[in-house]
C-alpha cells in the first residue's frame, strides 16, 4: 500500500508534536535547566535547526508544553458536564477525576519546574503568570456552571475556591509523589473527598 504524503502544515505539526515529546521526557528526567536545545532535538530525531523553525526558545516550548498538558485536563473537566445528569452522578463525576488526578498526572514536574523558574526568571514570569490567571478564570468558570447545574450555594468567591481548590491539589500531588508511604492513594483522595465535601457540595461530611 503506497504511503501517503504528509501535506506541509502536517509535516509541521508532526514535528513539534515530536519536539514536544522528546522535552516532556527530557524535563521530567534532568530538569529544565540541565536539558539544552540539542538534547531535545536530537531526542527527537531533529536538528538544532529544526527546532528553532518550531519554537523561538525552550522557554517558549516549556509553555507550550504546560498548555498541551493543561488542555487535557480541561477536556476530563469538560466530561463532567456532558450531559444532563443528576446532582449525585454530578458529585460522583467530580470526585472521580479529582480522586485520580494525583495518580495520573504525569506533568506534574513540570508544573513544579516551571512555578520554580518562574520565580528565578522575570521574564518568563509574565507569561506563566498571564497562563496561570486564565487557567484560574476557566477553573472559576466551572465552579459556577457546577454550582448552576447541582444548585448547591458556594461557600465561597468562585475566584477562592478556585485558588484553592488549585492549591489543595498541588499539594496533595506533592506529598504523594514525593512519599506515597505516608501519604498512600488512600489518604490523598480522603483529603480530596473531605474538602469537596464540606467546601464544594456543602456537606457536613
Amino acid at each position: 500500500m503506497k504511503r501517503q504524503r504528509l501535506t506541509r502544515e502536517q509535516s509541521k505539526d508532526q514535528t513539534r508534536e515530536r519536539l514536544l515529546d522528546a522535552a516532556q521526557a527530557i524535563f521530567m528526567k534532568k530538569g529544565f535547566v540541565a536539558a539544552s536545545v540539542e538534547d531535545i532535538a536530537a531526542a527527537a530525531g531533529y536538528t538544532r535547526g529544526a527546532f528553532y523553525s518550531n519554537f523561538r526558545s525552550k522557554s517558549e516550548l516549556f509553555l507550550e508544553l504546560l498548555r498541551r498538558d493543561h488542555e487535557t485536563m480541561q477536556a476530563g473537566l469538560q466530561a463532567i458536564f456532558a450531559s444532563a445528569a443528576s446532582r449525585e452522578e454530578m458529585e460522583a463525576r467530580v470526585l472521580r477525576y479529582y480522586s485520580n488526578l494525583h495518580r495520573e498526572n504525569k506533568c506534574f514536574l513540570l508544573w513544579v519546574e516551571a512555578k520554580l523558574l518562574a520565580v528565578r526568571d522575570g521574564r518568563f514570569r509574565l507569561r506563566f503568570n498571564a497562563f496561570m490567571q486564565e487557567k484560574l478564570e476557566q477553573m472559576s468558570a466551572y465552579i459556577r456552571e457546577f454550582s448552576a447545574r447541582v444548585g448547591t450555594p458556594m461557600l465561597m468567591e468562585p475566584e477562592s475556591l478556585a485558588i484553592g481548590l488549585m492549591g489543595l491539589c498541588d499539594g496533595v500531588q506533592f506529598f504523594y509523589t514525593v512519599d506515597p508511604q505516608n501519604v498512600p492513594t488512600e489518604r490523598a483522595e480522603a483529603v480530596l473527598a473531605g474538602f469537596f465535601a464540606r467546601v464544594v457540595f456543602g456537606r457536613d461530611a
